[in-house]
């Protein structure tokens, strides 16, 4: 990837509806090599798709909470069936593998403490091998930036 594809992505990032003819010009390109590096980048993965960004609490989800996760035990086992479970679970919007205390740190939405009370109860809490849970209510969102920072060149 070269600037120009660093800088089709992050202006995609911030506009996803933009036209490939105001694309090309704030990226410096005509239309015709704008879109062929466009269709390569979507080919290669770089890209993986395009989506609408909705507000949480107007979708009705006010509340983000982060939960970290220490397992039980750490054989493959046992990793594979806790990061299933997390893969299917709808309300778990991200899970990272983390360092530290905890194994993996889960983004869940919610749009109450009961619902996230029952679904500790009825998903989280049944999944096995789960050996302590630690949760954390956010209470203002600081920032959330919506492209890539810029990449220095090496």
């Amino acid at each position: 990837m070269d600037e120009i594809d660093r800088k089709i992505v992050r202006t995609l990032q911030l506009e996803g509806r933009i036209t490939n003819q105001e694309l090309a010009s704030r990226v410096g390109l005509s239309p015709s090599p704008c879109l062929r590096r466009l269709r390569s980048l979507e080919r290669s993965g770089v890209i993986e798709g395009y989506a609408a960004r909705v507000n949480q609490r107007s979708y009705g989800l006010p509340l983000n909470i982060f939960v970290r996760i220490k397992l039980a035990r750490h054989d493959e086992d046992t990793v594979r069936r806790f990061e299933d479970s997390v893969g299917a679970t709808e309300q778990i919007l991200e899970c990272y593998l983390i360092t530290g205390g905890s194994d993996y740190l889960l983004h869940v939405a919610s749009e109450s403490l009961e619902a996230y009370e029952r679904f500790m109860r009825d998903k989280l809490r049944r999944i096995p091998d789960i050996g302590a849970i630690e949760t954390s209510f956010a209470i203002k969102q600081v920032k959330q930036r919506r492209s890539f920072p810029e990449v220095s060149p090496s």
